[in-house]
């Protein structure tokens, strides 16, 4: 475990894991922390990855006090992981808003970036546009924020029990509503952002492998986001998981992991 120092004195958490194979950076969700991904953390060493995961600014052992929170300051934050470990041909993997994240981080990387994974990504839209109708209104997102804000613990109890389509063991639950309520309060203004994100030119100027994880019982990102992803990107597959909820790496664990290490095999 270590942190990196970014902007001055403040700094974020990574853990750097091993493995002899290829790098595969692991971006958690909005409110979580690196915690998120332990179930596949040793599968994946074991199938030959380098594995290694970070907490994003505001989130889990990551400095809170930030003034900038943003997407693009997280994927910021990854370019220099990137740069910091001397890392090359690396897959990208984000789940949720972690997604869009990654995308970012992708565009930053360039040939340094060997392919993109987005586990039911918030990317490279999360609202209804004009021109494509798909997801929920930028209304919700923002009245989801002012709730959130207006009384944060309750309704991040009441999140965590959304994540997954079938409910969760009781310890999985605390674990994951102990990571919303560890994350900070200013960490809403992160999750704000998708009420208007457009990240379309950004990940059609991808020119990597791009693999979607498509979940049918998603509450969180709309399963036509996921599928618009590997139905309109050149180099995109997607894989779907009719079943799942928003978490396929717990809720489908052994074929996500099927899926992901044939995805970065095959690079």
């Amino acid at each position: 475990m270590a942190r990196l120092e970014v902007d001055g004195k403040k700094s974020f958490y990574y853990e750097d894991l091993g493995g002899e194979g290829r790098p595969l950076v692991l971006i958690h969700g909005w409110g979580m922390d690196n915690r998120c991904w332990d179930g596949v953390i040793l599968p994946l060493q074991a199938a030959g990855h380098r594995v290694i995961t970070m907490d994003h600014r505001g989130c889990g052992r990551s400095d809170h006090d930030f003034a900038d929170l943003s997407i693009a300051a997280i994927a910021g934050d990854v370019v220099s992981l990137v740069a910091h470990l001397g890392l090359s041909d690396i897959v990208v993997n984000g789940w949720s808003l972690g997604g869009a994240v990654a995308t970012h981080a992708a565009s930053l990387l360039g040939d340094r970036c060997a392919g993109l994974v987005l586990t039911a990504g918030a990317s490279p839209i999360y609202t209804q546009k004009p021109d494509l109708q798909i997801g929920g209104m930028p209304e919700e997102v923002e009245g989801n924020v002012a709730a959130m804000n207006d009384d944060r613990v309750n309704f991040l109890n009441m999140l965590a029990t959304a994540i997954c389509a079938k409910p969760p063991t009781d310890a999985v639950l605390a674990s994951m509503a102990g990571a919303f309520l560890n994350s900070s309060a200013r960490a809403s203004a992160t999750l704000a952002e998708l009420a208007h994100l457009d990240q379309r030119k950004m990940m059609m100027a991808l020119d990597v492998p791009l693999l979607s994880f498509i979940c049918g019982r998603d509450g969180f990102v709309a399963p036509d986001i996921s599928r618009w992803v590997a139905e309109n990107h050149p180099r995109a597959t997607g894989v779907e998981f009719p079943e799942s909820g928003h978490a396929p790496f717990i809720e489908e664990k052994e074929g996500y992991l099927a899926a992901l290490n044939d995805f970065v095999n095959g690079l």
